[in-house]
């Protein structure tokens, strides 16, 4: 392997390292009902994104809390070291897909049927560190 190749691996490993996934398999809600919750805790912090889930009404709200929990622990994990309390965490990526479909047919008049499709989704959660350096750049570059 080359130098460059080496160089650009072991950078990759070490912003493999901070980020922390957890994924959530054939969740029986609809995709397009679980993508309205996770909009909205999209690069948000995580504590926040933790009081926002708690207290939604939505179905896929409690899914979601748990799912960002799970990836709070996986971050742990990864970073034994570091304390949650002294790093600021958000929610850097989160993407719903569609799962597979349960087909079943209902009965309709005349002797027809209509085809029910109950959908189920796949959810991903990556938790990362909040550059707060980026933000401080961006607000001095606004005021100039």
């Amino acid at each position: 392997m080359g130098t460059r190749k080496h160089e650009r691996a072991e950078r990759l490993k070490a912003e493999k390292k901070q980020k922390a996934i957890a994924v959530l398999r054939d969740c029986p809600t609809s995709p397009r009902k679980m993508r309205l919750v996770a909009d909205i805790i999209r690069g948000v912090e995580v504590n926040r994104a933790l009081g926002i889930l708690r207290y939604s009404k939505k179905e896929a709200s409690n899914r979601l809390e748990t799912l960002l929990r799970s990836a709070i622990a996986n971050w742990e994990k990864k970073n034994e070291g570091e304390r949650l309390e002294d790093n600021v965490l958000c929610v850097k990526e989160i993407f719903v897909d569609g799962g597979r479909m349960l087909k079943r047919i209902q009965s309709a008049p005349q002797g027809r049927a209509h085809r029910i499709r109950k959908r189920s989704n796949h959810v991903t959660i990556v938790v990362d560190k909040m550059v707060i350096e980026d933000k401080k750049a961006k607000a001095n570059g606004t005021e100039s």
